[in-house]
């Protein structure tokens, strides 16, 4: 990542408990466990639209 940027993000208390438990899990910050997944879902959109 060359430039960050920050937002504010607000989540479902449910989902907020359960980011937390993977990233734990993980061993990564709630940060980086969001920035993960969504890293992973861009890729695999990016690699779904590159196929015939």
């Amino acid at each position: 990542m060359d430039e960050e940027k920050r937002i504010t993000l607000r989540l479902p208390a449910d989902l907020h408990e359960w980011l937390v438990a993977q990233a734990k899990s993980a061993r990564r910050s709630l940060n980086s466990e969001i920035v993960y997944r969504l890293e992973v879902e861009r890729a695999a959109v990016e690699a779904g639209a590159e196929s015939p």
